[in-house]
């Protein structure tokens, strides 16, 4: 096992109507700012829950947050918060929301072109302004983890950022908040925690035994709920399993002393950008790819999830690690998310500008071996045609 630092400070406040604990949760005197996203926090109740749990606190609203949450929008908010003089935020919604809110809580105040905070990768981040969050999407984890992923339309850009300052300070997750969201957000927040697991756990063994095994369980899961899901959409125990699970697979837990890859993240960013697809179509295109053009480097990691995960006991190590990508594909189709550029109706035509893209962004060493070259993520573009 790797040395490492473990730090997470979120406070998970799990469970059906805990929505009303944001009484005790947010400070009394606190000016708060709700950030959210579409009318459908409002047209489902969730935000008059919040504003009536927050009593006579003064607070306002900001909404408009999109599925991938850009810098042009989520600048307004600061220059309101700069203007107003909030000083707590809340963001109700999904990943992308929280995303968006740990920018707008680290750009209000910041000294230089508030830009910085992204392209630093963090590292320029000094202060941040407190906020907590109620989780309605179960999906990218970021309720209790320190990193966002930005897009800035205008440099067709989506970049990622990590600091300590931009934890939660607390997230509120009630299942009974996801009955209502529509299938196509389900398969996308099981397919997106998923891959966020496996980036950290299919690299190479360094006998992590703990991180494994929960890696593992956390695999099994989703991978047993998933399809349950789509199926029975208010079956509590399902949702509240599917939320917590898209928590704990990236809030640094199971990718603590261990190598990560996050170069599946990275090639679909660019597609993201570019083409516009949701970030979890983009993950299932590019992991089966990435898969089998690192078979060589992952292929005992890729027997250990054959065995582990999906239960193949026959076969030599390379076919056992066949068989798993295999399978993997075949669960997000079962998802009902598609697996290729084609099911989006993309062609050959988006391999160069993809590779350009990854370029511009300094993308040209990606992996847990720093390996991945702008031509080898070429052949898997290509491979997922």
């Amino acid at each position: 096992m790797n040395n490492f630092e473990f730090y997470n400070p979120t406070r998970i406040v799990f469970g059906e109507g805990k929505v009303a604990e944001l009484n005790r949760l947010v400070p009394k005197n606190a000016k708060v700012l709700i950030l959210f996203g579409g009318e459908s926090a409002r047209k489902t109740g969730t935000l008059d829950e919040v504003e009536h749990a927050l009593g006579d606190r003064e607070f306002g609203l900001f909404g408009g947050i999109e599925a991938n949450p850009r810098y042009e929008t989520l600048i307004k908010a600061v220059d309101k918060i700069e203007q107003e003089g909030f000083d707590f935020l809340l963001a109700v919604g999904g990943g992308s929301v929280i995303d968006g809110t740990k920018f707008v809580a680290a750009a209000v105040n910041y000294p230089g072109d508030k830009w910085e905070v992204v392209t630093s990768g963090g590292t320029t981040i000094k202060t941040a302004l407190p906020f907590g969050t109620v989780l309605t999407l179960p999906a990218t984890g970021s309720e209790m983890n320190k990193g966002s992923v930005i897009t800035r339309t205008e440099l067709q850009s989506k970049l990622a950022f990590m600091s300590d300052k931009v934890f939660p300070q607390f997230s509120i997750l009630d299942p009974v908040k996801t009955y209502t969201l529509p299938p196509s957000q389900i398969s996308n927040g099981v397919v997106d925690a998923f891959v966020h697991i496996v980036e950290q756990y299919l690299t190479y063994p360094v006998n992590a035994n703990v991180q494994d095994v929960f890696a593992e369980g956390l695999l099994k899961t989703l991978i047993e709920i998933g399809p349950k899901a789509l199926e029975t959409p208010k079956d509590y125990d399902i949702r509240a399993n599917l939320m917590w699970t898209a928590t704990l697979a990236l809030n640094g837990l199971i990718g603590a002393g261990v190598p990560q890859d996050w170069s599946t993240h990275m090639l679909g960013h660019e597609i993201t950008v570019l083409y516009g697809l949701d970030h979890a179509q983009t993950l299932a295109i590019v992991l089966p790819s990435m898969l089998i053009e690192k078979l060589p480097q992952k292929q005992a990691k890729l027997a250990q999830y054959a065995e582990q995960v999906w239960g193949i006991s026959q076969g030599t190590e390379k076919e056992k690690a066949l068989k798993a990508i295999e399978l993997t594909r075949e669960f997000f189709e079962k998802m009902q998310v598609g697996t290729r550029f084609i099911d989006y109706n993309l062609t050959q035509d988006v391999i160069e500008p993809l590779v350009k893209s990854l370029e511009i962004h300094n993308m040209v060493t990606l992996g847990e071996h720093q390996d991945i070259t702008p031509e080898v993520s070429r052949r898997v573009y290509m491979a997922a045609l």
